[in-house]
């Protein structure tokens, strides 16, 4: 016997497929749009299709944008020559809100990870070694784990060839966490205390 509609049911697994979204969360939320007035739902489906409509990759720094360059690439006050180097774009709003840094962006988008089938020809790594080229430092800004140490030394290998600086932020951060969900302070001093690799 079936207890809901097919529809509520498609909801609750498109929604549970959702990160952190578990069933029940999705089975909340799918209630909860039902009860919600037809305008509100509207305006959310509009603008789930313009989040895919509107939001491109930056062709610079492949962060999420709607103008291309993104605000950063294009911005005359900063330094160019400095690239911080993050997994996706969650970190660069991170690493923002501590005011701390003044360079620009690359995104990998992910880490080398052939567990979960993330090779290195899916990451925006031969994007980078281009960028390298005429940077002066590149500032690694990974999440403190092994798939983050593998991506990092597997890129200082191909960088060592340009006469750039090569840094990452320092090891004030906890093992296992990721940028997105450091504090500002803690985040702002692993910058600014960035050290050279070796």
């Amino acid at each position: 016997m079936q207890y809901t509609s097919p529809t509520i049911e498609k909801m609750i697994e498109i929604l549970s497929s959702l990160p952190t979204i578990g069933k029940k969360s999705a089975q909340r939320l799918t209630y909860f749009l039902l009860r919600q007035p037809d305008e509100f739902v509207l305006q959310f489906a509009e603008t789930l299709a313009e989040l895919k409509s509107r939001v491109q990759l930056c062709n610079i720094c492949f962060n999420f944008t709607e103008q291309n360059p993104c605000p950063i690439c294009s911005s005359e006050n900063r330094d160019k020559g400095l690239i911080c180097v993050v997994e996706q774009p969650d970190d660069v709003i991170a690493i923002e809100k501590t005011n701390e840094f003044n360079g620009v962006y690359h995104v990998l988008h992910g880490t080398i990870n052939h567990l979960d089938g993330i090779s290195i020809s899916k990451l925006k790594i031969s994007e980078l070694v281009e960028r390298a080229k005429t940077a002066k430092e590149i500032l690694f800004a990974l999440n403190p784990s092994v798939e983050g140490e593998v991506t990092i030394h597997y890129i200082v290998n191909l960088l060592r060839k340009f006469p750039v600086r090569l840094t990452r932020i320092a090891r004030g951060m906890p093992i296992g966490t990721e940028i997105q969900f450091v504090d500002d302070a803690t985040l702002m001093n692993a910058i600014e205390n960035r050290i050279e690799i070796k």
